[in-house]
């Protein structure tokens, strides 16, 4: 957390928040516009588990970036300067985690996002596994767009028996009334099923490609949500190219550059009215030394996360 005012707080010195933010420790008086919210859980991984320590590991590579906004050398300004000194934006912690459990660990996230919800805040989600997006959506009672960042569907079958893993969570958003609608970017893994692109596309997702993504554009990849609609997203790092990002187990090649990426992210800042969003699937204990995806994460959610507030600010 920032501390005394006259600290100098250089990056490996205080309590891990998300950009010093401070801690609330209470989210039923939450008083800010955007809570972060730790969700340690990779039990949905079924091939590499590690995911759980993102959340700390991201918050501590947070810490690099100060409190004063970040700053934008090409156009010599700096985004969301207040965001965090003015108390905009606070750490909730970590949604407490029920070891296999996984049923007892969402129902505490869906419970969190709604009592964030009722506050008047936006949930920002630090991951952890693909999973969580499912029940973090549950938590939502207004219509809304999902768009989803990733380099898979995460759309397969859904039995009684496996229905907590990362690859059910975007087939069962079609079971939830408020979601309006689901656009899917940068698909590419040799991975997916046909059936399953089969399914989405029946259920009214639309895909885009990495090579449709490149042919139409941020724009038009998203030109058939109306401007101003309510949309949450959804980031899986492996949305990256595989050379970006060697701490992700599910990373493929041929993904976005971060100027791809953030580009899409800035755009839906710009256009739509963003409830909420998370960031998932960083694998700390895969990283390199430099845990270079964590501070790719913790980078690419403190741009989202600071054009968002720079929009809605009056």
């Amino acid at each position: 957390m920032r501390g005394a005012a006259d600290r100098l707080n250089r990056g490996f010195v205080g309590v891990p928040t998300f950009l010093r933010a401070n801690y609330c420790a209470d989210m039923a008086a939450l008083a800010a516009e955007f809570a972060v919210i730790g969700v340690p859980f990779d039990e949905g991984s079924p091939f590499a588990p590690g995911a759980r320590f993102a959340p700390r590991v991201i918050r501590e590579h947070s810490l690099r970036f100060g409190t004063g906004g970040l700053y934008d050398i090409d156009s010599d300004s700096v985004l969301a300067p207040d965001l965090v000194t003015s108390g905009r934006l606070v750490d909730c912690g970590d949604v407490d985690i029920w070891p296999t459990n996984p049923a007892r660990t969402f129902q505490n996230l869906t419970q969190a996002v709604r009592t964030v919800l009722a506050r008047g805040g936006k949930p920002v989600i630090i991951g952890g596994d693909h999973s969580i997006t499912f029940p973090i959506l549950q938590g939502y009672d207004r219509p809304i767009h999902v768009v989803q960042l990733d380099a898979h569907m995460d759309y397969g079958a859904v039995t009684e028996d496996l229905r907590h893993t990362n690859g059910q969570a975007f087939r069962q958003l079609h079971a939830l009334p408020h979601v309006e609608s689901l656009t899917q970017i940068g698909i590419r893994s040799f991975r997916t099923r046909a059936s399953d692109v089969r399914d989405a596309r029946a259920n009214g997702s639309t895909i885009v490609t990495m090579p449709k993504l490149r042919e139409v554009g941020a724009t038009g990849t998203l030109a058939h949500i109306p401007d101003g609609a309510s949309v949450y997203v959804s980031i899986d790092v492996d949305a990256y190219d595989m050379a970006l990002v060697p701490g992700c187990v599910s990373a493929e090649p041929d993904g976005m550059r971060f100027d791809e990426l953030t580009g899409i992210l800035d755009m839906v800042a710009r256009r739509f009215a963003v409830v909420g969003f998370d960031f998932v699937e960083v694998n700390p204990p895969l990283d390199v030394g430099t845990g270079v995806t964590s501070y790719l994460g913790a980078l690419t959610i403190a741009k989202f996360l600071s054009a968002i507030a720079t929009g809605d600010r009056p």
